[in-house]
């Protein structure tokens, strides 16, 4: 570091060359040069005791300013930007081969040490960092530690990796593990549910990777989140805000928290063998505590007193109701007006047939919405191939077909008069099952309403006496009139028949005699 000012300062204070040197931590052979320069250059302390340093360097410029490297303006200067844009695409790429290909273009160029030195030298200028200032109550940050837990199956000895799910807080680092199977969406939402409970509130803003459980499209300007994450965030009242991709200084905090998560729990479960998730979440606890009750290196208190003065006041309380999980599924409307879920169908109005719905699913109820509005609810049943139907849901033609039913037809069937009752009681014990002579029937009670109750009783009597009962037999007579002409007179059976006498009839006195 410069310290011309102070060697000219110290200098005006009628100090020895040697004391100024010992003073400033310099050569002496500096602090000679330095005043050789000023008094060169005709500067007095006096004229430039208000000068900052880059002015003072600019005066003695001739003299004090730095040598140009050697090579600086005589070889080609390679394109460090466009080797910086290339490293960001391929990741295989490396210097070595840029070199190489900067050296078939300029045979005189750079070699190979030099070469790196200069990128590595341009790179350093263009990785600035802006140190973030995290508001308390604001963030939460989270994610997944890289390294798992292992946990074994007691009865068959198959060994299971668990995931851990680390959330930190912004201002104070607080930290919550969770210890969870998987991580895909209902481990990913209860381990949040589970981190709000911990801190007993909800942030502003909970900033996750790019993890496809939370976020569907990653995406620098505008990310797709999944739904249900959209819903668990919008029933907490908590924005998601997901970090760039490929920016791990985004969620620095959680990078940290990650890894001294790993550090400190899960390096110290290295030699324990777990045989359940809830072993492992038993063993996670006291490492937490600890993990966040241990003092800071290089400021006063831990995790757990910077919480509970900073943050811990900052958060929102949590709602009344716990989250409840739901899946959703995006289906269209069957011509039947039902959707399907899980193997059931459920039903929406009719009017929704052919469009599209979404479908929300918890463990006891099944939600349908149109457009954002709920448009039917069901209690959830896990019976496939089974449909289950709200009678509003049908068309009016559909609901007055189901309302007809054989004790209902055969009510309506009473009150016309007796002859009709028994018509149709006979249509539907005639066949195996009552339902296939719904549609006779529902004939019938349509030609009543067309030709009148009257001559539809005396149809019904005249089909009674000739055993001709069938829609089509009943129709026939009202359209011919004959239900109008006087009923057919029912005929006698035929008397018994008298002995024949032939001679070639032998009679049954013959057949006796043959023993």
């Amino acid at each position: 570091m410069r310290k011309i000012r102070e060697v000219l300062r110290l200098h005006s204070l009628g100090l020895k060359q040697r004391q100024i040197s010992r003073a400033c931590a310099i050569g002496q052979s500096t602090v000679s040069d330095y005043i050789k320069q000023a008094e060169a250059a005709g500067l007095l302390w006096a004229e430039i005791a208000d000068w900052d340093e880059d002015r003072l360097l600019a005066k003695l410029a001739p003299v004090a300013a730095p040598a140009l490297p050697k090579d600086r303006g005589r070889l080609p200067q390679p394109d460090y930007a466009g080797i910086h844009a290339e490293f960001q695409k391929h990741k295989h790429l490396t210097l070595q081969l840029v070199w190489e290909e900067y050296r078939t273009r300029y045979p005189e160029g750079y070699r190979y040490s030099r070469f790196c030195e200069l990128y590595q030298r341009w790179r350093k200028k263009q990785e600035v960092v802006l140190r973030q200032e995290h508001r308390p109550g604001e963030k939460l940050f989270v994610d997944y530690a890289g390294a798992t837990i292992p946990i074994q199956d007691p009865a068959t000895g198959e060994v299971r990796q668990a995931q851990l799910f680390v959330a930190v807080l912004g201002a104070s680092n607080y930290t919550f593990a969770d210890v969870t199977w998987t991580q895909n969406l209902p481990d990913w939402i209860g381990s949040h549910l589970r981190a709000f409970e911990f801190f007993e509130g909800v942030p502003e803003i909970v900033v996750p990777d790019n993890l496809k459980s939370g976020v569907t499209r990653s995406c620098r300007y505008e990310p797709g989140v999944n739904i249900t994450y959209e819903e668990m965030a919008g029933h907490y009242g908590i924005a998601v805000v997901p970090a760039r991709p490929y920016k791990p200084r985004d969620k620095a905090k959680v990078e940290v928290g990650v890894q001294i998560a790993e550090r400190w729990i899960l390096a110290a479960l290295r030699k324990q063998t777990f045989f359940s998730l809830g072993e492992a979440s038993l063993a996670v606890a006291p490492l937490l505590t600890r993990l966040n009750e241990r003092a800071f290196r290089r400021r006063e208190g831990s995790r757990k007193s910077l919480f509970d003065q900073l943050e811990r006041p900052s958060l929102r309380s949590l709602p009344v109701e716990r989250f409840q999980y739901g899946d959703w599924k995006t289906a269209r409307v069957n011509i039947d007006y039902h959707v399907e879920f899980d193997r059931h169908w459920y039903s929406v109005p009719y009017e929704l047939t052919q469009q599209q719905v979404e479908i929300r699913a918890t463990d006891t109820t099944v939600e349908v919405f149109h457009k954002g509005v709920r448009v039917a609810s069901h209690e959830r049943s896990h019976s496939q191939h089974q449909h289950t139907t709200v009678p509003d849901h049908r068309p009016k033609a559909h609901q007055r077909h189901m309302e007809w039913t054989p004790s209902r037809i055969t009510e309506w069937a009473s009150t016309v008069s007796s002859s009709t009752s028994q018509v149709v009681d006979r249509i539907l014990a005639t066949n195996r099952h009552p339902e296939q002579g719904y549609r006779s029937c529902l004939g019938i009670i349509r030609l009543g309403s067309k030709y009148g109750a009257q001559r539809l009783e005396r149809a019904a009597m005249r089909a009674l006496l000739l055993n001709a009962c069938s829609y089509r037999s009943i129709r026939s007579m009202l359209e011919k009139g004959l239900d109008l002409q006087d009923p057919p007179e029912q005929e006698t059976p035929p008397a018994a028949s008298q002995p024949i006498h032939h001679d070639n009839v032998r009679g049954s006195g013959y057949y006796g005699t043959l023993q």
